[in-house]
């Protein structure tokens, strides 16, 4: 797990970005305190931050590597891990003769690239995000793997393209290559709406987000061609055991996730759901000495804390805990919006942030059970197709009708909901986990103006089916429950999920894995049926057959919480809400999000006229990214990582 940055120039100038380059990149030292490196030719310009983890005496980044009649044709920086990097190897030294001189997994990547080029990619069995540059063709490639698990973010100017896998580096070196950057109004229409921004948008204009499973090739002076190495199908079911096809997938996955050097320590995180404790407990076949680590509040309902213990010391687990107070808590929120780049109002990854913080004092790496909802069909609302069938098989001006009828029905009134749901289309009601501002709030809480100054009335492209109609239109004909975990796949999955677990873990200078989120697991999650994923009102139910052996008891058909966050009764009244009040008080955001609509969310919150707590949420992120990347107003103390190589 590391930091990469560089550049690809137009007129052969990339030494005169070194400088930007190298200061750009200390911005992200925090993803790899190890071992910085850089190295330019021409046209191209490399920088790497390394978190030693696999030949930690070797593998040195910027890496070259080239065949044996031109030894140092390629230079890789590569943010990941390669998990079947041993067998790539052996397989290219036999079938092509290619020499290493390292033990890691870069030298890898780039033979695979050298000798089985595009079709290198879908070998790569982990995480990645990598820049190999061919020093004879003058051609750079840029790739991320199949999920989305490691980000990589570019810019393109008319000098240069730059790309990083932070994006504000990405942005000081775009700024030193004279690019200018605009907020995209439509991409922060976007994250209000879904809570997120979704890829490939970032909140400005000139810099987006490399897609999951694509990669793009380039030279110097040329648009990027892009092209798509994943392109995942859920239409065949097929599994004819799921549950012994599950745990004998997981069983490999945990395995390779836990490769490491001896002498670096391997960790898993502890909720108090199926999905981590599974892997823990899986984990402890390789590592008897396993630590597990667990976060809460002390606050009573928001802490998964003793559940936690109980499967820690039912595995035989040494367990830590981190319990996060009111104070800490508004503290660190400058400290985390900086290190998310763009914003992201999920209220978990602050319990998330200090879960990484405490485990970086124990372990180098951490397990973690992200993928295992959107794999085998984990979230309640899957259930929604089968409830809504009555509804949703009469014809279209039927549900018209209950459409017009529901309106008509006052809010809280039973009942009224699912009316509305039930005359929507699928592509119409589900837009993901997260269902935040709908078109009206936004038309209320975006004060932009049209042409003639008049308050604009239209979202047209701003809204959630203009991300989601083209995931939508490449599942079509599939089951409807497998329609939505494509959509989570391209949406939810790796806009709110894999970014605040590579967010709040590198900032702690922590690798996380994901060991459901494995080509051959999900391979296994694409034949499942239905009723393999939703059965009975259960969800994840072969998953849950898979690990009645391997999962306690009390765990085993334990609805999951994750780590859930009291915002709700803090934004009540507390610390909080006198943060946020004064938050919204201060922010120049003014013309971009209307504050007096977010303060009468908060005032109505306060009085108990209903929940708007992630709504406010929601706006309270914004603000503060815009305070610290826009105004300045605040600006973070981030402390210098202090890690040792090994630990």
């Amino acid at each position: 797990m590391c930091g990469l940055l560089g550049a690809i120039t137009r007129e052969r100038a990339a030494a005169a970005l070194c400088g930007p380059l190298e200061d750009a990149a200390t911005l992200m030292r925090h993803r790899g305190p190890d071992d910085p490196g850089v190295w330019h030719d021409e046209d191209v310009a490399f920088a790497f931050n390394r978190l030693s983890i696999i030949d930690v005496d070797h593998s040195h980044q910027p890496l070259r590597w080239g065949p044996p009649q031109a030894p140092e044709r390629y230079a890789l920086i590569f943010n990941g891990e390669i998990y079947n990097y041993r067998q790539l190897r052996e397989q290219l030294a036999a079938e092509h003769d290619a020499v290493f001189s390292t033990h890691g997994d870069g030298e890898a990547i780039v033979a695979a690239w050298h000798y089985w080029g595009a079709d290198a990619l879908p070998k790569l069995r982990g995480m990645f995000a990598f820049a190999i540059w061919d020093t004879a063709e003058r051609e750079l490639v840029l790739a991320r793997d199949p999920f989305g698990i490691k980000p990589l973010f570019y810019a393109a100017g008319s000098e240069a393209l730059v790309f990083g896998s932070e994006k504000k580096s990405v942005a000081a070196l775009a700024q030193s290559a004279g690019f200018g950057l605009e907020l995209d109004r439509r991409a922060l229409a976007h994250y209000l709406a879904l809570q997120y921004v979704p890829e490939p948008e970032s909140l400005h204009r000139e810099v987006r987000r490399l897609e999951s499973g694509t990669h793009a090739i380039m030279r110097p002076g040329e648009e990027p061609r892009f092209g798509r190495h994943f392109r995942p199908d859920f239409s065949a079911p097929g599994a004819k055991d799921p549950a012994a096809e599950i745990l004998s997938a997981l069983e490999d996955s945990v395995a390779a996730h836990m490769v490491s050097d001896p002498d670096i320590t391997v960790g898993a995180f502890l909720s108090g759901g199926v999905d981590s404790t599974a892997i823990a407990a899986l984990a402890m076949r390789h590592n008897p000495n396993l630590m597990t680590f667990t976060t809460g509040f002390s606050r009573e309902g928001y802490s998964e804390i003793d559940v936690a213990a109980e499967s820690a010391r039912a595995i035989g687990a040494k367990h830590i805990v981190k319990v996060v107070e009111e104070d800490e808590f508004i503290a660190a929120l400058p400290e985390i919006v900086w290190y998310l780049d763009d914003p992201v109002a999920d209220p978990a990854l602050v319990p998330l942030y200090f879960l990484a913080k405490e485990a970086r004092k124990h372990v180098k790496v951490v397990l973690s059970g992200e993928g295992a909802d959107e794999l085998f069909g984990g979230y309640t609302i899957y259930r929604e197709p089968l409830s809504l069938r009555p509804l949703t098989g009469l014809p279209a001006p039927v549900r018209l009708g209950l459409r017009r009828l529901s309106a008509k029905i006052p809010d809280g009134v039973r009942g009224k909901g699912l009316l509305w749901r039930g005359s929507m289309t699928l592509e119409e009601r589900y837009y993901g986990n997260a269902r935040n501002f709908g078109d009206d709030e936004l038309r209320a809480l975006i004060p932009w103006r049209g042409a003639d100054g008049a308050p604009s009335q239209s979202t047209t492209g701003w809204g959630h089916t203009d991300v989601t109609a083209s995931v939508y239109a490449q599942s079509e004909g599939w089951d409807p429950v497998a329609r939505m975990q494509h959509l989570d796949l391209f949406t939810w999955l790796r806009g709110d999920i894999l970014v605040k677990a590579d967010k709040m873990t590198m900032a702690n200078s922590l690798e996380l894995r994901v060991p459901f989120l494995d080509p051959e697991v999900f391979a296994v999650a694409t034949r499942l049926r239905r009723q393999d994923k939703i059965h009975d009102g259960t969800t994840k139910f072969a998953l849950r057959q898979a690990l009645a052996e391997v999962v306690p008891a009390h765990v085993l058909h334990r609805a999951k919480l994750g780590f859930p966050v009291p915002i709700r009764v803090w934004l009540a009244s507390g610390q909080l809400s006198e943060f946020v009040r004064d938050q919204f008080e201060m922010s120049q955001a003014g013309h971009l999000v209307d504050l007096g609509f977010a303060r009468s969310l908060l005032a109505r919150h306060q009085a108990g006229e209903g929940d708007h707590s992630r709504k406010i949420w929601t706006v309270l992120v914004f603000v503060l990214w815009h305070a610290i990347f826009v105004e300045g107003r605040i600006t973070p103390a981030i402390p210098e990582p202090h890690y040792p190589v090994r630990i």
